[in-house]
C-alpha cells in the first residue's frame, strides 16, 4: 500500500527556459496586456445587456424543462435524455456568455496518462477525447471553475451529461436552482447523516443502464461526475481554517490549496465502482495573481463578466488514475491517497509559479490541422491553446428550438 499512498513527483517535463520564452513571445495574450477595465456607466450597460440575454436563455431553458416534465410519467428514458438536452443548452449559454463578455485563453497540458486525448479541432478549438463515464476532481480556486470545466465537457460533447456535486443553498436560487434540480445535480448540506442517503439515491440513478442501439447489450449512461474535494473555494479564510484543521490532525499544509475532504469522494467511488474506470484530475491555475496570493481577490464573477477583466489565461493540467488502483477498501488509506495526490498538485502549482507554465508530456501527441503560429509554438512544447468559444453561433438555436416548435404547434392547433 505504501506504493499507492506515497507521493509521486510530477513526471511531466517542465518547459525549458527557451520554451517559456517562445511561448510568452507568441502568446495571444502576453503577461503585460493591460486588460480592459470598464467604468461604472459601461458596467451598468454591460450588466443590463448580459443579464437580459442570459436571463432570456435561462427562462427559455426552464420553460423547455417544464414542457418535458410529462415524459417522466410516460417514459423515464426519454425524460432523462430530454433533460440532458436542456443541460446541453445551459452549457451552450454559459460558453457563449464567456465568449462574449469574458474572452478567456486556455492553456492545457497533461502527463502521459492523457496522451492522445487532447487535440485541436479544424476550427482551432480544443477537442478532448475523454471517456463517456468518469469522475472528475479539481482544486477549487474561484467560482468560475465550474463554468470552465463545463466548457471542457463541451469540447468532449459531454456538456449535456455533466453532473456536479454542489452546496445545498444553490438549489434555492430562483429558476436556476430548480433548473439544476432537473439536471440531476447533487446538493449537499455538509452534514453526512443527511447527505449520505441523498447521495446514495442520486448515485444509484447514475448507475442506470440503457439499451445500446448498436450492440444490443445494456450500457451505462454517459456521465461526468464533477467533485471539488476541498468542498469550497480557496481564500484567506478557508485556507486558515484548513491549516488549523490539518495541524490538529498532524497533516502538513499546502501552499496553494486547502486540504481535500475524502468522505464524499470515497463514497462516490465505492458506489460507482464497476461502472466507472477512471478518475480524471485537473489542476487549475489562473494567470495574474502573484505567488502567495489567491485568485478569489482578482477574479470574481463581477470582475470577470461585468467589468471585462477575465484572467489573462487559465492553465489546466490533466492526469488520470485507474479506479482499480485506488484504495477503496479503507477510508483512512483512501484519505492518505487523496492527500498524496493533492501534494502532487501543490508541486505542480509550484512549477507553474516558477515558470508560468505547468509541465507537460503531450509534445508530439497532439493532433492539429490548421494551428495558428501561436498555437503551433505551444503544441511543440506540449500545450494546447484555445479560447473558450462555441464552434458556431447557430448552436444557440438549440436553446429556443422547443419553445419555437411549441409556439408553432399552438398556432396551428388554435388557428
Amino acid at each position: 500500500m505504501d506504493s499507492e499512498v506515497r507521493q509521486r513527483k510530477p513526471t511531466a517535463t517542465s518547459p525549458t527556459e527557451q520554451d517559456i520564452t517562445e511561448l510568452q513571445k507568441h502568446s495571444s495574450k502576453p503577461a503585460s496586456d493591460p486588460r480592459l477595465k470598464h467604468g461604472i456607466s459601461m458596467q451598468i450597460i454591460r450588466s443590463l445587456l448580459l443579464a437580459a440575454w442570459f436571463e432570456c436563455c435561462i427562462f427559455a431553458i426552464f420553460a423547455t424543462q417544464l414542457i418535458g416534465c410529462p415524459l417522466y410519467i410516460l417514459n423515464k428514458d426519454y425524460y432523462y435524455t430530454y433533460m440532458a438536452y436542456t443541460k446541453q443548452c445551459f452549457g451552450l449559454a454559459i460558453t457563449a456568455l464567456t465568449q462574449w463578455a469574458a474572452p478567456t485563453l486556455f492553456r492545457v497540458s497533461g502527463d502521459k496518462s492523457v496522451r492522445g486525448q487532447l487535440h485541436l479541432s479544424d476550427d482551432g478549438l480544443l477537442r478532448t477525447q475523454f471517456p463517456e463515464r468518469l469522475v472528475m476532481i479539481a482544486n477549487h480556486q474561484v467560482y468560475t471553475d465550474w463554468i470552465y470545466l463545463w466548457w471542457f465537457a463541451y469540447t468532449n460533447s459531454m456538456h449535456g451529461r455533466l453532473f456536479i456535486i454542489l452546496k445545498e443553498s444553490l438549489k434555492y436560487i430562483p429558476v436556476v436552482g430548480q433548473g439544476m434540480m432537473f439536471y440531476g445535480f447533487i446538493f449537499m448540506a455538509r452534514k453526512w447523516v443527511s447527505d449520505k442517503p441523498r447521495l446514495e439515491y442520486r448515485l444509484q440513478k447514475l448507475k442506470s443502464k440503457h439499451q445500446g442501439s448498436q450492440s444490443g447489450q445494456p450500457n451505462f449512461d454517459p456521465m461526468w461526475l464533477l467533485i471539488f474535494p476541498e468542498g469550497t473555494n480557496l481564500s484567506n479564510n478557508t485556507k486558515r481554517k484548513s491549516d488549523e484543521f490539518g495541524a490538529k490532525q498532524g497533516y502538513p499544509s499546502f501552499k496553494h490549496q486547502i486540504l481535500p475532504r475524502s468522505t464524499g469522494l470515497f463514497f462516490c467511488l465505492q458506489q460507482l465502482k464497476g461502472t466507472v474506470d477512471w478518475v480524471y484530475d485537473s489542476t487549475i491555475a489562473y494567470e495574474g495573481p502573484p505567488n502567495g496570493s489567491y485568485p478569489d481577490k482578482y477574479f470574481t464573477l463581477r470582475s470577470t463578466y461585468l467589468q471585462g477583466r477575465p484572467p489573462t489565461s487559465v492553465n489546466v493540467h490533466w492526469r488520470r488514475f485507474a479506479v482499480a488502483d485506488i484504495p477503496l477498501e479503507d477510508q483512512k488509506e483512501f484519505d492518505a491517497w487523496l492527500r498524496a495526490r493533492w501534494a502532487e498538485k501543490d508541486a505542480l502549482m509550484d512549477q507553474y509559479f516558477e515558470t508560468g507554465r505547468f509541465p507537460s508530456e503531450l509534445a508530439g501527441t497532439i493532433e492539429a490541422k490548421n494551428p495558428t503560429v501561436e498555437q503551433k509554438v505551444a503544441l511543440e512544447a506540449g500545450f494546447v491553446e484555445s479560447h473558450v468559444r462555441l464552434h458556431h453561433w447557430v448552436e444557440l438555436g438549440l436553446i429556443f428550438m422547443v419553445l419555437v416548435g411549441a409556439a408553432l404547434l399552438c398556432r396551428v392547433v388554435l388557428g
